[in-house]
């Protein structure tokens, strides 16, 4: 019998993610922020060849079993697949092709009825990035690397584990099941840091890899909740957290509703830890709902940056759906 999966992941640049002087070629329009991908991906040239992405990670595995349930026989399929930089100057327009660097695949690992994939993708923009760096040679002249490291597990009865065990702190990254349903994002950019030292041997490709902070894909509510907060009549304040500080606390009055841009926020009752939240998460509607009052202390767990509006923008029905969604999440962490 033989068993196949993947996994997937798409990496791109949300405005949130860029910090600094470099916002200046993004906000010029002489390069892009992205379009997010797709909830559900489908034709991964078609976004491709659209320029819906900076570069991609497909990570496929098969694995032979034989009848007495023995795993006889196992390899990769897929690759890495790079995008293109789209630069506009003086009204006109030009791409450059990325350049992929030779995807790293470790050797299938045989574990007791299982077999473990690892395979690293990435690569460069192919426009020239000149900047101080932090180490040795203390100057650069091409672009940073980019990169993610998916791992997929397959076991003797046909079920699959997959993960993205490691990333660069930018761009974003998204990622796919084998059904095509996004189910997990990069919680964290660290634009800076990324600019300063993703090159050279501080990279998958040398001697180093950067452990990847995943959080669970917002649900589709939240989506189209988050853009009305990002683009409806009222606009959304926006707000930087550092790591422990916190945004609302239980029991203060409030009625503020806080999307997660960047970053991990928890939520915490009565001091206790009930749920961990990533970027797209739409939080702090049982104020509204529940008389002004907070109900939750949210902490940010990380660097954090969140928008915010009054709740009363939205539709009712909405914030009633959307914190039941959120009541059972909570009973599922306690």
């Amino acid at each position: 019998m033989r068993y196949e999966s993947s996994i997937t992941s798409l990496s791109w640049i949300p405005s949130e993610a860029v910090t600094g002087a470099s916002r200046l070629a993004f906000d010029s329009g002489f390069t892009h922020y992205d379009e997010p991908p797709p909830g559900e991906l489908e034709d991964i040239e078609a976004l491709r060849v659209a320029d819906r992405f900076r570069f991609g990670n497909v990570l496929r595995a098969w694995i032979e079993v034989s009848d007495d349930g023995e795993i006889t026989d196992a390899g990769y399929s897929g690759s890495g697949l790079m995008g293109s930089t789209t630069v506009q100057l003086a009204g006109l327009r030009y791409r450059f092709q990325a350049v992929k660097l030779p995807d790293v695949r470790r050797p299938p690992e045989h574990g007791p009825g299982w077999v473990r994939f690892v395979q690293t993708v990435g690569g460069r923009t192919g426009l020239p990035a000149p900047r101080p760096v932090k180490h040795p040679p203390y100057v650069q002249w091409q672009s940073p690397l980019v990169w993610t490291t998916l791992t997929l597990t397959l076991h003797a009865d046909g079920t699959a584990e997959p993960a993205m065990t490691g990333a660069s702190a930018f761009p974003r990254h998204w990622v796919y099941a084998a059904d095509g349903q996004l189910t997990h994002k990069s919680g964290l950019t660290d634009y800076a840091n990324w600019f300063s030292t993703s090159f050279g041997k501080h990279s998958p490709w040398g001697d180093e890899d950067s452990p990847a902070l995943v959080t669970a894909v917002e649900s589709a509510l939240e989506r189209t909740l988050s853009v009305q907060l990002m683009h409806g009549a009222a606009k959304p304040g926006i707000s930087r957290f550092s790591a422990g500080d916190t945004l609302v606390r239980q029991g203060e009055p409030g009625t503020s509703v806080y999307l997660v841009l960047d970053g991990v926020i928890r939520v915490e009752h009565d001091g206790e830890p009930l749920a961990e939240y990533g970027p797209g998460a739409i939080l702090g509607e049982r104020a509204h709902l529940e008389g002004g009052v907070r109900t939750s202390t949210l902490m940010a767990v990380t660097g954090c940056r969140v928008a915010s509006v009054e709740a009363r923008q939205f539709d009712h029905d909405a914030l009633v759906e959307l914190s039941g969604g959120h009541r059972r999440e909570d009973a599922g962490r306690g």
